[in-house]
């Protein structure tokens, strides 16, 4: 995962959904409804530089909140450094412009960080589950099918809004999009083999952040 970070914390007198989806990440500060505003905002900062809005994802508490912004060029699904420079001061200047006419739309301090999607990328929109057919993931349901709340194994099929999984454990699962909290690709040879190189020219950080982690071990 390439990853940017903002010079400094916003909120603190500084310059720094899951797309919504039913996959939106929420803090105890931002309801799903101000997630997705943020979003709505974003995405157009996005497209203007040609690139697509992945998700947008708030993590950590207090004063040390994290708003990540997740984004990749369609035509290679990720982001180089340049172009996570780019929309992180695209965002940056829209929110300070927000902020100073009183409408703040993360209030409090936060680091924005501008990343793209790593191979083991997150699946937040429809159309990922069938880009990505044939390779497997995990995902994380609101309620359990076939007496599970998570699902690890290949993406079978994507018909309207169904989506088709050969779950390790169960067998052929089938569940609706709207079922699905989080999702990610699970790192396979087969998988690295079907992705391109990320260009990681002049980054210094590569940070993978687990979310399911908590969730496995309930699980397991």
């Amino acid at each position: 995962m390439l990853r940017l970070d903002g010079p400094a914390p916003r909120g603190a007198g500084a310059n720094e959904l899951l797309l919504p989806c039913p996959q939106t990440n929420l803090s105890e500060s931002l309801s799903l409804t101000d997630l997705a505003a943020v979003a709505a905002l974003v995405e157009p900062e996005a497209q203007a530089l040609g690139f697509d809005l992945v998700r947008v994802h708030l993590f950590g508490a207090g004063d040390d909140r994290t708003l990540q912004i997740m984004a990749e060029r369609p035509e290679t699904g990720q982001l180089n450094i340049d172009d996570c420079a780019a929309l992180s001061r695209r965002i940056s200047d829209l929110f300070d412009a927000l902020e100073e006419a009183g409408k703040d739309p993360v209030p409090g301090s936060y680091r924005l960080e501008v990343s793209s999607p790593g191979i083991d990328r997150p699946l937040t929109r429809l159309k990922d589950y069938g880009n990505w057919l044939g390779h497997e993931a995990r995902l994380v349901l609101t309620e359990a099918a076939q007496g599970r709340k998570q699902l690890t194994g290949e993406l079978l099929s994507l018909e309207g809004e169904m989506i088709s999984v050969n779950d390790k454990k169960v067998g052929h699962v089938t569940v609706p999009f709207g079922q699905v909290l989080s999702a990610k690709l699970m790192l396979t040879n087969k998988l690295i083999a079907a992705t391109r190189p990320l260009d990681t020219s002049g980054v210094d950080d590569i940070e993978e952040i687990d979310e399911n982690a908590d969730l496995e071990e309930q699980e397991d």
